[in-house]
């Protein structure tokens, strides 16, 4: 008996749960990158901060073994004091301009991706629904 696989109406054919499953495993994967960038921002910068700090900390033990009077160390330690609380401060300003962004970068990209998740969701075979769409049934 001779079976002709390519005029069969059962060939396969993706199903639709697999497609959608695909689709939101890439939205998934999308998300997942957008965090990674997210938190390698904030590092960099954090990174970069703290170099700052760490070198002006050296700076002022210099200036402090440099100085030969108690009033040169007094100065020292005030400037010192009064430049890194100015540098927090702007610091905690840029770690606020990075947080905007990425929450403006997060809603541009959902919107872009706004089909994505509920559909493929409703989609699987698994009984996920959207619970409101739905009454509740009580036994």
């Amino acid at each position: 008996m001779k079976t002709n696989a390519g005029s069969s109406h059962f060939a396969l054919q993706p199903l639709p749960t697999a497609t959608n499953g695909q689709k939101l495993l890439i939205a998934a994967a999308g998300l997942q990158a957008h965090a990674l960038k997210a938190i390698m921002r904030y590092q960099v910068e954090t990174l970069s901060f703290l170099k700052h700090r760490c070198e002006q900390n050296v700076k002022m033990v210099d200036d402090l073994v440099a100085g030969s009077e108690f009033n040169d160390a007094f100065d020292v330690l005030s400037n010192f004091l009064q430049n890194a609380t100015s540098e927090y401060a702007m610091e905690a300003g840029k770690v606020a301009s990075i947080s905007s962004r990425l929450a403006s970068e997060i809603a541009r990209h959902a919107r872009r991706r706004k089909g994505t998740g509920r559909s493929q969701l409703r989609a699987m075979p698994c009984g996920w629904t959207n619970r409101r769409e739905q009454p509740s049934r009580r036994i």
